[in-house]
């Protein structure tokens, strides 16, 4: 269903027509005829905006001088973008005539960045009272590392789950940036939103500031791991649990050629058919695969038989078994596997593959976003000060 409020700031904006338009062509996405203004950032901030555009939002970003980006960024896909120089009072009062027709905002910058700039969520929410602001910092809007400069191993080292990744002997790993930017934060933040525009809609008089923090964010996706400790199922050490590869039935092997096959054969019935294909269901070390005793010796004699024959062989092998085993594929080779294929998993650009949007809605895939405007068009939809128009269009 199209994302609505009655009456909608969208109606008022010249943009209104295109969503109608594309409403009428079939061509309808969950959030089309949602306006979203994102302040360029980096991180969790773009990631949550490509989201929000993949699943039909229309996103504008107000882009600042000198943001670090990659070529041709696939997280930058969907939007149009100006670039406003929000020093200058001509350039805000442009911001906040955008404000009045958008539904929310995102903020990626430091508590009171925007503040500064004669732009935060009171000045904001003057000029349309039921916008919604996501913020999205490390540390939160409030306490005392608040203005603390970070990333994401930063955030993810003070939520508690750094610690819990990595070798036993050896320091603790990032899984790349993916836990406090994407997880913690960009998805949290776009959930947030939606979750305050969905009271928007049901009438809410006024929209919600969203805080965001990726450190809190980080620690909530180790929920479990907290459950686990709490109920003494879990040790502070790495490589001693159920899910951090101390079980011999939950973790990486590497294959004679130097592949990798991943096991998460937690439960018993997928444990039976792991062990048959390895031969080892009638060993009495595998009478059980939960005593943390057994666990180093069962490691070692799976690491055994796994690297006596290449990937290839082990996949053959556990064809048709219900034992949670996959291979460890790169990027390359994810792309080219044949479930992703059938499945439309990755979309192709000109500058290489990349993931398609996910969730998926009545079983077919979305393309991902593109921009709806030039940003003269858009400018010009606004009724912009044609001389203002031509500064912003020249950077």
């Amino acid at each position: 269903m199209r994302y609505r409020t009655d009456p909608s700031p969208l109606d008022k904006c010249a943009g209104a027509g295109q969503a109608r338009a594309m409403d009428r062509e079939g061509a309808m996405r969950p959030l089309d005829g949602l306006r979203v203004i994102e302040l360029a950032g980096v991180g969790p901030g773009p990631f949550a905006a490509m989201m929000l555009a993949d699943h039909g939002a229309e996103v504008i970003r107000i882009e600042r001088e000198g943001r670090l980006s990659l070529p041709s960024d696939p997280v930058d896909r969907g939007r149009t973008t100006l670039s406003l120089d929000l020093r200058e009072a001509d350039e805000r009062a442009l911001l906040l005539d955008l404000v009045a027709t958008s539904h929310a905002l995102i903020d990626p910058y430091r508590p009171g960045r925007i503040e500064a700039l004669g732009l935060g969520p009171d000045v904001l929410q003057a000029r349309n009272p039921t916008l919604v602001i996501g913020r999205i910092t490390g540390w939160g809007q409030s306490g005392p590392m608040s203005q603390r400069a970070g990333h994401d191993i930063d955030y993810l080292a003070m939520s508690g789950m750094l610690a819990s990744i990595g070798p036993a002997e050896a320091r603790p790993l990032p899984p790349l940036n993916l836990v406090a930017d994407y997880g913690g934060g960009a998805m949290l933040l776009a959930f947030g939103m939606l979750a305050a525009l969905i009271e928007v809609r049901g009438g809410a008089a006024r929209g919600r500031v969203v805080d965001a923090a990726m450190s809190e964010g980080a620690a909530l996706l180790g929920t479990i791991l907290f459950g686990m400790r709490n109920a003494g199922l879990w040790t502070e050490e790495r490589e001693a649990n159920l899910l951090d590869g101390g079980m011999a039935l939950y973790g990486t092997y590497r294959c004679s050629d130097g592949k990798w096959l991943a096991v998460g054969a937690l439960e018993p019935q997928f444990a039976q058919q792991f062990l048959s294909v390895l031969e080892l269901e009638r060993t009495e070390l595998f009478s059980t695969t939960l005593d943390p005793a057994r666990w180093e010796a069962q490691r070692e004699l799976i690491a055994e038989r796994i690297e006596a024959e290449p990937r290839r062989h082990w996949l053959a092998a556990f064809q048709g078994k219900d034992a949670c085993i996959a291979p460890v594929l790169t990027p390359a080779e994810a792309v080219r596997h044949p479930h992703h294929i059938a499945r439309g998993a990755f979309a192709a650009t000109p500058d290489g593959p990349v993931p398609a949007p996910a969730p998926r809605y009545d079983g077919d895939p979305l393309e991902p976003a593109r921009s709806r405007h030039a940003p003269r068009d858009l400018l010009d939809q606004m009724g912009c000060d044609q001389s203002l128009a031509a500064r912003i269009v020249s950077r």
